[in-house]
Protein backbone atom coordinates (compact mmCIF):
# COMPACT_ATOMS: atom_id res chain seq x y z
CA UNK A 1 0.00 0.00 0.00
CA UNK A 2 1.81 3.35 -1.31
CA UNK A 3 -0.88 5.70 0.68
CA UNK A 4 -2.91 5.35 3.73
CA UNK A 5 -6.11 6.95 3.22
CA UNK A 6 -9.34 6.61 5.53
CA UNK A 7 -12.58 5.26 4.46
CA UNK A 8 -15.67 4.79 5.43
CA UNK A 9 -15.80 1.35 6.75
CA UNK A 10 -17.35 0.87 10.18
CA UNK A 11 -17.38 -1.25 12.84
CA UNK A 12 -20.59 -1.61 14.60
CA UNK A 13 -21.14 -3.86 17.86
CA UNK A 14 -23.99 -3.78 20.14
CA UNK A 15 -23.37 -4.68 23.71
CA UNK A 16 -23.84 -4.61 27.40
CA UNK A 17 -20.99 -2.50 29.05
CA UNK A 18 -20.81 0.10 31.81
CA UNK A 19 -20.77 4.18 30.56
CA UNK A 20 -17.08 3.62 30.68
CA UNK A 21 -15.26 5.38 33.44
CA UNK A 22 -11.98 7.58 33.22
CA UNK A 23 -10.41 10.54 34.90
CA UNK A 24 -10.82 12.33 32.19
CA UNK A 25 -14.68 11.96 32.56
CA UNK A 26 -15.06 14.05 35.70
CA UNK A 27 -15.12 17.14 33.50
CA UNK A 28 -18.84 18.54 33.54
CA UNK A 29 -18.75 17.43 29.95
CA UNK A 30 -16.16 17.46 27.98
CA UNK A 31 -11.74 16.75 28.07
CA UNK A 32 -9.79 17.22 25.42
CA UNK A 33 -8.00 13.60 24.49
CA UNK A 34 -4.29 13.71 24.43
CA UNK A 35 -2.85 11.47 21.63
CA UNK A 36 -0.50 8.75 22.38
CA UNK A 37 1.71 6.96 20.06
CA UNK A 38 4.35 5.05 18.69
CA UNK A 39 8.06 4.45 19.04
CA UNK A 40 10.93 6.74 16.95
CA UNK A 41 14.23 6.39 16.98
CA UNK A 42 16.96 9.42 16.71
CA UNK A 43 16.91 9.63 13.03
CA UNK A 44 17.18 6.04 12.07
CA UNK A 45 16.04 4.58 8.72
CA UNK A 46 18.49 1.60 8.84
CA UNK A 47 15.81 -0.45 11.43
CA UNK A 48 12.68 -2.12 9.15
CA UNK A 49 9.73 -2.09 11.15
CA UNK A 50 8.58 -6.11 9.86
CA UNK A 51 5.41 -6.01 12.57
CA UNK A 52 3.09 -3.55 14.32
CA UNK A 53 0.33 -5.19 16.64
CA UNK A 54 -1.68 -2.21 18.00
CA UNK A 55 -4.24 -3.20 20.49
CA UNK A 56 -5.96 -0.17 21.32
CA UNK A 57 -8.99 0.11 23.97
CA UNK A 58 -10.39 2.61 26.48
CA UNK A 59 -8.62 1.04 29.35
CA UNK A 60 -4.70 0.19 27.72
CA UNK A 61 -3.29 -0.24 24.69
CA UNK A 62 -0.79 -2.39 23.85
CA UNK A 63 1.90 -2.14 20.74
CA UNK A 64 4.24 -4.97 19.79
CA UNK A 65 6.99 -4.41 17.68
CA UNK A 66 9.24 -6.58 15.43
CA UNK A 67 12.07 -5.22 14.63
CA UNK A 68 14.66 -5.80 11.56
CA UNK A 69 18.23 -4.92 11.10
CA UNK A 70 18.75 -6.29 7.69
CA UNK A 71 22.68 -4.62 7.78
CA UNK A 72 26.28 -6.40 8.17
CA UNK A 73 26.07 -4.04 11.44
CA UNK A 74 24.71 -3.80 14.57
CA UNK A 75 22.61 -0.80 15.00
CA UNK A 76 22.89 1.22 18.18
CA UNK A 77 20.81 4.69 18.73
CA UNK A 78 17.86 5.82 21.18
CA UNK A 79 14.39 5.02 20.85
CA UNK A 80 11.76 7.86 22.36
CA UNK A 81 8.28 7.31 23.46
CA UNK A 82 7.04 11.25 22.91
CA UNK A 83 4.15 12.74 25.11
CA UNK A 84 2.52 15.17 23.72
CA UNK A 85 3.06 18.86 25.33
CA UNK A 86 1.20 19.12 28.02
CA UNK A 87 0.28 22.01 30.80
CA UNK A 88 -1.05 21.85 34.37
CA UNK A 89 -4.60 22.02 33.28
CA UNK A 90 -6.14 20.33 36.14
CA UNK A 91 -8.90 19.10 37.26
CA UNK A 92 -9.92 17.75 34.20
CA UNK A 93 -7.18 15.94 33.33
CA UNK A 94 -4.28 14.68 36.13
CA UNK A 95 -0.63 15.57 35.82
CA UNK A 96 0.25 11.79 35.88
CA UNK A 97 -2.24 11.01 33.45
CA UNK A 98 -0.88 13.62 30.97
CA UNK A 99 2.55 12.28 31.25
CA UNK A 100 1.86 9.17 30.97
CA UNK A 101 3.66 7.75 34.06
CA UNK A 102 1.32 4.23 33.42
CA UNK A 103 4.08 3.88 30.49
CA UNK A 104 6.14 0.36 30.79
CA UNK A 105 8.85 -1.57 27.91
CA UNK A 106 9.58 -4.31 27.47
CA UNK A 107 12.42 -5.62 24.92
CA UNK A 108 12.35 -9.70 24.14
CA UNK A 109 10.54 -10.08 26.75
CA UNK A 110 12.46 -8.46 29.47
CA UNK A 111 11.62 -5.41 31.72
CA UNK A 112 13.48 -2.39 30.29
CA UNK A 113 14.61 0.76 32.32
CA UNK A 114 14.12 3.61 30.42
CA UNK A 115 14.94 7.40 31.60
CA UNK A 116 12.86 10.58 30.85
CA UNK A 117 13.78 14.04 29.60
CA UNK A 118 11.98 17.42 30.04
CA UNK A 119 11.52 20.37 29.08
CA UNK A 120 9.41 23.76 29.94
CA UNK A 121 8.27 26.47 27.76
CA UNK A 122 6.38 29.81 28.84
CA UNK A 123 5.36 31.57 25.62
CA UNK A 124 7.76 29.95 23.46
CA UNK A 125 10.76 30.36 25.25
CA UNK A 126 12.35 27.47 27.25
CA UNK A 127 12.66 28.08 31.24
CA UNK A 128 13.97 24.77 31.92
CA UNK A 129 17.16 26.45 33.50
CA UNK A 130 15.05 28.86 35.66
CA UNK A 131 12.83 26.00 37.08
CA UNK A 132 15.96 23.19 37.28
CA UNK A 133 18.34 25.85 39.23
CA UNK A 134 15.66 26.27 41.88
CA UNK A 135 14.80 22.61 42.44
CA UNK A 136 11.35 22.91 40.62
CA UNK A 137 9.88 19.26 39.10
CA UNK A 138 9.06 19.99 35.79
CA UNK A 139 6.85 17.32 34.05
CA UNK A 140 4.60 17.60 38.30
CA UNK A 141 4.66 21.15 38.37
CA UNK A 142 6.80 21.09 41.10
CA UNK A 143 4.92 17.94 42.51
CA UNK A 144 1.96 20.06 42.28
CA UNK A 145 -1.33 18.33 43.79
CA UNK A 146 -4.64 18.92 44.92
CA UNK A 147 -6.69 17.47 48.25
CA UNK A 148 -8.66 18.35 51.27
CA UNK A 149 -8.60 19.22 54.52
CA UNK A 150 -9.98 17.64 57.59
CA UNK A 151 -12.87 19.56 56.26
CA UNK A 152 -13.34 18.96 52.98
CA UNK A 153 -12.34 22.18 51.46
CA UNK A 154 -10.02 21.89 48.60
CA UNK A 155 -6.45 22.48 49.09
CA UNK A 156 -3.35 23.11 46.16
CA UNK A 157 -0.02 21.97 47.08
CA UNK A 158 2.95 23.03 45.25
CA UNK A 159 5.62 21.69 47.52
CA UNK A 160 8.77 22.68 45.63
CA UNK A 161 7.27 26.70 45.50
CA UNK A 162 6.21 26.84 48.73
CA UNK A 163 9.66 25.81 50.11
CA UNK A 164 11.43 28.39 48.42
CA UNK A 165 12.51 31.86 50.13
CA UNK A 166 10.07 34.50 50.18
CA UNK A 167 12.23 36.79 47.70
CA UNK A 168 12.47 33.48 44.94
CA UNK A 169 9.04 32.76 45.12
CA UNK A 170 7.97 36.60 43.72
CA UNK A 171 10.80 36.18 41.61
CA UNK A 172 9.43 33.50 39.71
CA UNK A 173 5.61 35.13 40.04
CA UNK A 174 6.89 38.30 38.04
CA UNK A 175 8.80 35.82 35.44
CA UNK A 176 4.95 34.69 35.02
CA UNK A 177 5.98 31.02 36.00
CA UNK A 178 3.84 30.49 38.40
CA UNK A 179 0.04 31.80 39.59
CA UNK A 180 -0.26 32.66 43.36
CA UNK A 181 -3.17 34.07 43.70
CA UNK A 182 -4.71 33.06 47.06
CA UNK A 183 -5.22 28.88 47.20
CA UNK A 184 -4.52 28.94 43.44
CA UNK A 185 -0.78 28.46 43.24
CA UNK A 186 0.40 26.35 40.25
CA UNK A 187 3.33 26.22 37.16
CA UNK A 188 2.29 28.00 34.06
CA UNK A 189 4.70 26.48 31.68
CA UNK A 190 4.27 23.56 29.02
CA UNK A 191 5.98 20.50 29.30
CA UNK A 192 7.63 18.70 26.77
CA UNK A 193 8.18 15.43 27.78
CA UNK A 194 9.78 12.31 26.63
CA UNK A 195 10.86 8.14 27.64
CA UNK A 196 14.12 7.18 26.22
CA UNK A 197 16.60 4.23 26.37
CA UNK A 198 19.41 3.27 24.07
CA UNK A 199 18.57 0.13 21.92
CA UNK A 200 20.97 -1.90 19.79
CA UNK A 201 19.61 -4.15 17.48
CA UNK A 202 21.89 -6.79 16.22
CA UNK A 203 22.52 -7.15 12.65
CA UNK A 204 20.70 -9.52 10.20
CA UNK A 205 18.55 -10.34 13.81
CA UNK A 206 14.89 -9.62 14.93
CA UNK A 207 14.14 -7.60 17.92
CA UNK A 208 10.80 -7.45 19.71
CA UNK A 209 10.24 -4.59 21.62
CA UNK A 210 6.36 -4.19 23.29
CA UNK A 211 5.32 -1.12 25.23
CA UNK A 212 1.96 -0.17 26.99
CA UNK A 213 -0.10 2.82 28.79
CA UNK A 214 -3.39 3.65 29.41
CA UNK A 215 -4.75 6.42 27.10
CA UNK A 216 -6.44 9.73 28.33
CA UNK A 217 -9.63 9.60 26.44
CA UNK A 218 -11.65 12.16 25.29
CA UNK A 219 -15.39 12.57 26.52
CA UNK A 220 -18.52 13.92 26.10
CA UNK A 221 -21.40 13.36 28.52
CA UNK A 222 -24.20 13.38 25.91
CA UNK A 223 -24.31 13.27 22.07
CA UNK A 224 -26.67 16.54 21.88
CA UNK A 225 -27.49 16.79 18.19
CA UNK A 226 -26.01 13.45 17.31
CA UNK A 227 -24.04 13.40 13.74
CA UNK A 228 -26.51 14.65 11.20
CA UNK A 229 -26.74 18.58 10.08
CA UNK A 230 -28.38 20.05 13.25
CA UNK A 231 -25.43 18.68 15.38
CA UNK A 232 -23.47 21.24 17.86
CA UNK A 233 -20.26 22.51 16.79
CA UNK A 234 -18.64 19.85 18.84
CA UNK A 235 -20.28 16.85 17.71
CA UNK A 236 -19.96 18.05 14.05
CA UNK A 237 -16.71 18.39 13.93
CA UNK A 238 -15.92 15.01 15.75
CA UNK A 239 -18.46 12.90 14.03
CA UNK A 240 -17.35 12.69 10.99
CA UNK A 241 -13.61 11.23 12.13
CA UNK A 242 -15.36 8.10 13.25
CA UNK A 243 -17.01 7.11 9.64
CA UNK A 244 -20.00 6.71 11.03
CA UNK A 245 -22.25 4.42 9.03
CA UNK A 246 -26.14 5.39 8.38
CA UNK A 247 -27.28 2.63 11.01
CA UNK A 248 -25.40 4.05 13.69
CA UNK A 249 -26.18 7.35 12.82
CA UNK A 250 -29.57 6.80 12.48
CA UNK A 251 -29.38 5.40 16.43
CA UNK A 252 -28.36 8.26 17.80
CA UNK A 253 -30.16 10.89 15.60
CA UNK A 254 -32.80 8.86 17.44
CA UNK A 255 -31.58 9.31 20.86
CA UNK A 256 -30.86 12.96 19.98
CA UNK A 257 -34.30 14.00 19.38
CA UNK A 258 -35.47 12.37 22.71
CA UNK A 259 -33.29 12.40 25.09
CA UNK A 260 -29.52 13.41 24.25
CA UNK A 261 -28.12 12.39 27.95
CA UNK A 262 -29.54 8.96 27.21
CA UNK A 263 -26.05 8.58 24.96
CA UNK A 264 -22.79 9.52 25.51
CA UNK A 265 -19.00 8.54 23.59
CA UNK A 266 -15.60 8.43 24.63
CA UNK A 267 -12.78 8.64 21.72
CA UNK A 268 -9.00 7.41 22.04
CA UNK A 269 -6.54 9.00 19.86
CA UNK A 270 -3.34 6.97 18.11
CA UNK A 271 -0.23 8.77 16.39
CA UNK A 272 0.33 6.38 13.62
CA UNK A 273 2.78 8.46 11.61
CA UNK A 274 5.66 8.98 14.20
CA UNK A 275 6.76 4.71 12.15
CA UNK A 276 7.48 7.04 9.60
CA UNK A 277 11.36 7.78 11.14
CA UNK A 278 11.72 4.02 11.15
CA UNK A 279 12.63 2.39 7.32
CA UNK A 280 9.58 2.90 5.85
CA UNK A 281 6.83 0.77 4.81
CA UNK A 282 5.50 -1.05 8.29
CA UNK A 283 5.38 -4.57 6.41
CA UNK A 284 2.92 -6.01 8.51
CA UNK A 285 0.44 -3.55 10.71
CA UNK A 286 -2.73 -4.79 12.45
CA UNK A 287 -4.72 -2.61 14.57
CA UNK A 288 -6.70 -4.50 17.50
CA UNK A 289 -10.20 -2.94 18.96
CA UNK A 290 -11.62 -4.33 22.26
CA UNK A 291 -14.86 -3.21 23.18
CA UNK A 292 -15.55 -2.62 27.25
CA UNK A 293 -16.91 -5.87 28.57
CA UNK A 294 -18.62 -4.53 31.65
CA UNK A 295 -22.07 -5.19 32.82
CA UNK A 296 -25.00 -2.50 32.56
CA UNK A 297 -28.50 -2.07 31.15
CA UNK A 298 -26.48 -0.58 28.01
CA UNK A 299 -25.74 -0.63 24.01
CA UNK A 300 -22.38 0.09 22.96
CA UNK A 301 -20.95 1.00 19.36
CA UNK A 302 -17.57 0.96 18.27
CA UNK A 303 -16.68 2.89 15.26
CA UNK A 304 -13.73 3.93 12.85
CA UNK A 305 -11.98 4.63 9.51
CA UNK A 306 -10.60 2.17 8.12
CA UNK A 307 -8.97 1.57 4.20
CA UNK A 308 -9.31 -2.04 3.97
CA UNK A 309 -10.59 -5.39 5.62
CA UNK A 310 -12.01 -4.94 9.18
CA UNK A 311 -12.98 -9.00 10.67
CA UNK A 312 -14.85 -9.67 13.98
CA UNK A 313 -12.09 -11.88 16.01
CA UNK A 314 -14.89 -12.59 18.42
CA UNK A 315 -17.91 -10.57 20.30
CA UNK A 316 -15.11 -8.15 22.09
CA UNK A 317 -12.45 -7.61 19.38
CA UNK A 318 -11.86 -6.50 15.70
CA UNK A 319 -9.10 -6.45 13.27
CA UNK A 320 -7.93 -4.41 11.38
CA UNK A 321 -4.71 -5.22 8.94
CA UNK A 322 -2.59 -3.55 6.05
CA UNK A 323 0.51 -4.63 4.25
CA UNK A 324 3.28 -2.21 3.63
CA UNK A 325 1.56 0.72 5.29
CA UNK A 326 3.40 3.89 5.66
CA UNK A 327 0.62 6.46 7.67
CA UNK A 328 -0.19 9.69 6.41
CA UNK A 329 -3.06 9.90 9.00
CA UNK A 330 -3.32 9.44 12.81
CA UNK A 331 -6.22 6.96 14.25
CA UNK A 332 -9.34 7.92 16.60
CA UNK A 333 -11.33 4.99 18.07
CA UNK A 334 -15.16 6.20 19.13
CA UNK A 335 -16.66 4.15 21.81
CA UNK A 336 -20.69 5.36 21.93
CA UNK A 337 -22.66 4.00 24.89
CA UNK A 338 -26.62 4.20 24.45
CA UNK A 339 -29.14 3.13 27.02
CA UNK A 340 -31.20 0.35 25.57
CA UNK A 341 -34.43 2.38 27.18
CA UNK A 342 -33.95 5.08 24.74
CA UNK A 343 -34.57 2.63 21.58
Amino acid sequence: MKHYTYSALTILLAMSAVLFTSESALADDTAVSIAGGGLIPRRETRIVMAKEVLTLSLDKIVVDYDFRNDTNEDVTTEVAFPVPPYENGFPEIGVADQAFRSFRLWVDGKPVHYRSQAKATLNGKDVSGVLEANHIDIPTFGHFTETQDSGGVGVVLDPDFTRLPLVKRKELVKAGLFDDSEDTRYGLWTVSLQYYWTQTFPAHSSTHVRHEYTPVAGYRGSIKDGPGPSANPDSAKEFPQFCIDDRLGGVLNKIAKTNDKNASYYWVDFILTTANTWKTPIEDFTLIVERPHRKSELADYVSFCWDGLVTKIDSDHFSARATNLVPTKELKVGFFGVLKSSF
